[in-house]
C-alpha cells in the first residue's frame, strides 16, 4: 500500500478520533462574573430614626387658680416674656399654709435648676475654648503640611458643635431663671401685711422665643399648680434620635459623619453629637428582645434645605463607621473562606484562578482589599463560586 493510500485511510480515522475526543471533553463551566474596581468605600450604620426639638420647653401654672381662655394656637410664634395666659385667684383659700410651704420648696428646687444650668454654661464654656484652641493648632500645622485638610475640617466642625451647646445651655439657663421669677411672683399675695389674698392677676410669660408646639389648655378654667399650659421651641434647632444595636454603638463615637434621607426632600448631612451610655431593651418586629442604645444627630446641611422638616418626622440614618477613599473593591459574593484566610476566583484565559486575599473591610454590598492582593482594578471575579469550582477549571461567563 503506497503512501498516498496510507494517507487517504489515516485523515478520516484521525477525524473520527478527534471528534470523539472533542465530544467527551468536558464543556466549561458557567459562573457569573463580576468586575473588580477602584472606588470609595464606606461601611455604614444604618437605621430609622426621628426628629425631634433640641429644647422643648412646657409652660404650666406657678400656682392653682382660674386660667383665662387661651389665645394662642400652634403654629404662633412668640417672643419671651411674651405673655402667654393669665391666671386669677380661684377663692380667698388659694394661699393657705401649706400650699405657700409647697411653694417655697419649689423656689428652692427651682434654684437649683439655675445653677445647675449656670454650670453646663461654664463647662460649655471651657468646651468650647478648648475647641477653638484645637482648632487653631490644627490649622496652623495644616499650613505646615503635619496634618490632613480632613482633620481641619473635623476640628471646624467640632467647634461648630461646642457653640450650639453653648447657645442651648444658655437658652436654659434663661428658662430656668424665668421660671424661677414665675415661682416667686405667685407667691407674692401671701406675703401681704394682713395675709389677706389680693385678687390681681399673675401674667404667665414666655420664657424663650420660638413657636407654640402644642397647646395644652386652651378653655378657661381651675387648674392645680404645675399644669402644663403650652409646650414651647424652636423649629429650626433640630436634631435626630435613632435607636442602633448595641453591637453596632460600639463602633460609634461623636463627630462620625451621617446621611439623612428618606424624609421627603433632598439628602442631609449630620454628625454625631452623643451616643447615650446607657441601653434599654427593645422588642423587635419579630418578637426578639433587643438591647439598643440612643444616638443624637446634629444636622449639619444649611437650614433652608430642610426648613420643611419638622418635629417627629421620620428619617432615614446612615451613620459611616469607616470609609476609604481609594480602595480595591469587588463583591462580597466573590469572597468565601480559605483555610485562615479569604479567598476568590479570578477569570483569566478562560480558567478560575484561586488567588487569596487580604480584606481590609466589608459591608453589605462591596469589600475592600488590601494593595498587594494581586488584583487589578479591571479583573473579572467569579460570584457565587459554585461549591465544585476547582483551581484552573474552564469556565465561561453566563450571558
Amino acid at each position: 500500500m503506497n503512501t498516498k493510500k496510507k494517507l487517504l485511510i489515516a485523515a478520516p480515522v484521525l477525524l473520527l478520533a478527534g471528534l470523539v475526543v472533542w465530544a467527551f471533553m468536558p464543556s466549561p463551566q458557567l459562573v457569573e462574573v463580576a468586575q473588580a474596581r477602584q472606588g470609595r468605600f464606606e461601611r455604614a450604620v444604618q437605621e430609622d430614626g426621628k426628629t425631634r426639638l433640641r429644647d422643648r420647653y412646657v409652660v404650666s401654672m406657678p400656682l392653682a387658680g382660674r386660667v383665662q381662655r387661651l389665645t394662642l394656637r400652634q403654629g404662633d410664634s412668640v417672643k419671651r416674656e411674651a405673655i402667654i395666659a393669665t391666671v386669677l385667684p380661684a377663692n380667698p383659700s388659694l394661699l393657705d399654709e401649706r400650699t405657700r410651704l409647697e411653694q417655697r420648696e419649689r423656689i428652692g428646687s427651682v434654684e437649683a435648676s439655675v445653677a445647675r444650668a449656670q454650670a453646663n454654661i461654664e463647662r460649655a464654656n471651657a468646651a468650647l475654648a478648648k475647641a477653638v484652641a484645637d482648632t487653631r493648632r490644627t490649622e496652623s500645622l495644616a499650613q505646615q503640611g503635619f496634618v490632613s485638610p480632613t482633620q481641619v475640617e473635623s476640628e471646624r466642625l467640632n467647634q461648630r458643635l461646642r457653640e450650639k451647646e453653648l447657645e442651648a445651655a444658655r437658652r436654659e439657663a434663661d428658662a430656668m431663671r424665668h421660671e424661677l421669677a414665675q415661682v416667686r411672683i405667685a407667691l407674692q399675695p401671701s406675703r401681704g401685711a394682713t395675709g389677706a389674698m389680693t385678687s390681681a392677676p399673675w401674667l404667665v410669660r414666655a420664657p424663650v422665643d420660638g413657636k407654640v408646639l402644642k397647646v395644652v389648655q386652651q378653655s378657661e378654667g381651675v387648674l392645680p399648680a404645675g399644669t402644663p399650659l403650652v409646650e414651647l421651641g424652636d423649629p429650626a434647632a433640630l436634631e435626630v434620635v435613632v435607636d442602633v444595636l448595641t453591637e453596632d454603638a460600639a463602633q460609634l463615637r461623636p463627630g462620625l459623619p451621617v446621611r439623612l434621607h428618606g424624609w421627603g426632600g433632598p439628602e442631609l448631612a449630620g454628625v454625631v453629637r452623643l451616643v447615650e451610655p446607657a441601653a434599654f431593651t427593645k422588642v423587635s418586629a419579630l418578637g426578639v428582645e433587643e438591647q439598643r442604645v440612643y444616638a443624637v444627630i446634629d444636622i449639619t446641611s444649611p437650614q433652608p434645605q430642610w426648613a420643611t422638616l419638622g418635629d417627629g418626622f421620620r428619617v432615614e440614618v446612615s451613620i459611616v463607621v469607616q470609609s476609604l477613599d481609594r480602595a480595591l473593591l469587588v463583591p462580597v459574593s466573590a469572597l468565601f473562606p480559605q483555610g485562615d484566610r479569604v479567598a476568590l476566583f479570578v477569570l483569566q484565559d478562560g480558567r478560575a484562578h484561586l488567588r487569596t486575599v487580604q480584606l481590609l473591610a466589608r459591608n453589605g454590598q462591596d469589600a475592600a482589599l488590601a494593595e498587594g492582593s494581586g488584583l487589578s482594578a479591571d479583573a473579572q471575579v467569579v460570584i457565587y463560586p459554585p461549591p465544585g469550582l476547582k483551581d484552573g477549571a474552564r469556565v465561561a461567563p453566563r450571558q
